[in-house]
């Protein structure tokens, strides 16, 4: 899961960041309302977490705006205001939940859960390709009925595989929800995830191919294959 962080305090921004890239989100911040709408204009994000006290353009203007555009992600503000009025404008506003300053990380932890999972719900919860099942709403990997025990950026990677089965994956792409834009990692360290991958795959009779020179794709071995088009 990828977030995007909308914080003008440098020490509050990086203590969010840190707690929740160790909870295995791949966390992504900028400091302004403006560079968040530069950012959007090119970038996809699971949610936003957003602080009411931006300078220039506010979190409730800010909310606005990327609603106006059609942005459906799940917005979380952060305030330091707990003011009725203005709990109830950021709700009407677009956003799906506040959190007042200061707040403990695991309850932001858990408010963001319950977005995303919400959020999900509204789509589709559960992904499949043959046997395998990828529950995102309870976040269980399951194939021919057996629970697959799945690590957090190995989670990442599956789900973003499944979500563009029977299409190939970018590595590119792949790097980015796992990272955003800046972490040092190579285009070899998906290797390590797609590997431990293979091998949790294989026993149910789903491969993961490796598509030279773009990135991977989910195939059925031994069964009736589906189709994918062609490579661009």
């Amino acid at each position: 899961m990828r977030l995007l962080l909308v914080e003008d305090d440098v020490m509050l921004a990086s203590g969010i960041k840190l707690g929740l890239s160790d909870a295995g989100y791949a966390v992504d911040w900028v400091g302004s309302a403006e560079r968040a709408e530069e950012v959007l204009q090119g970038e996809s994000f699971d949610a936003a977490i957003i602080d009411l006290g931006l300078p220039n353009i506010d979190g409730l203007e800010l909310t606005r705006r990327l609603r106006g555009r059609g942005l459906a992600m799940p917005v979380l503000i952060l305030t330091a205001r707990d003011a009725l009025e203005d709990r109830v404008r950021g709700l009407d506003l677009g956003a799906d939940d506040y959190m007042v300053k200061p707040f403990e990380l695991p309850e932001l932890l858990a408010r963001l859960r319950a977005l995303l999972r919400r959020s999900q719900a509204a789509t589709s919860a559960i992904l499949s390709f043959g046997s395998l099942e990828l529950d995102s709403a309870n976040r269980q990997a399951r194939a021919n009925g057996q629970l697959i025990e799945l690590g957090p950026r190995e989670w990442t990677v599956m789900e973003y595989l499944l979500i563009h089965a029977p299409k190939p994956a970018s590595k590119e792409k792949l790097l980015a929800a796992l990272t955003g834009w800046d972490k040092e990692i190579t285009p070899n360290a998906i290797e390590v995830y797609v590997s431990r991958l293979r091998g949790k795959l294989e026993p149910y009779g789903i491969a993961l191919r490796s598509i030279r020179g773009f990135g991977y794709r989910l195939e059925l071995v031994g069964g009736e294959s589906l189709d994918a088009p062609a490579l661009p």
